[in-house]
């Protein structure tokens, strides 16, 4: 049985190198029945995850992971990390970092449950002409 601090060193290891060429890797991390949540998705499976994956690294010029700390407890984990992003159609295609955090719950083989938590307007919204200027325009007036 895997300890608990090698499961999420693992997961940090594939996440490190996971790129549209091994997508088969999700397997050695996740259940095949993970529940995955990011604030725009919620997925059932591993082979819908897998798809899901397949259609970010489909779109993208370039996607990775910093990770800045991880947090482990009992069969939860709380990984802390920076988003590396290009996209053709975000920002004209120049770099977007965005900061967030997985939560994530194992049970003695691997994950079952991973949800991330990011600002969606930081990645998205603020990055598309027009909108983008009304949400930046928004966030200053909030905090003025």
């Amino acid at each position: 049985m895997m300890q608990a601090s090698e499961r999420i060193s693992s997961f940090i290891e594939t996440y490190q190198k996971l790129n549209k060429d091994n997508l088969q890797l999700l397997a050695d991390i996740y259940d095949p029945s993970i529940q995955f949540q990011d604030p725009l998705h919620q997925i059932s499976g591993l082979d819908s995850l897998h798809h899901y994956f397949e259609k970010l690294y489909a779109n993208v010029i370039h996607c990775h992971f910093d990770i800045h700390d991880s947090f482990c407890q009992d069969q939860q984990a709380a990984i802390y990390w920076t988003m590396h992003l290009q996209h053709p159609k975000l920002k004209s295609g120049q770099l977007i970092l965005v900061d967030g955090h997985s939560h994530l719950i194992f049970d003695e083989q691997k994950i079952t449950h991973h949800r991330d938590y990011f600002d969606i307007g930081s990645m998205l919204y603020e990055q598309l002409p027009i909108i983008g200027t009304g949400i930046k325009y928004i966030k200053q007036r909030a905090t003025s």
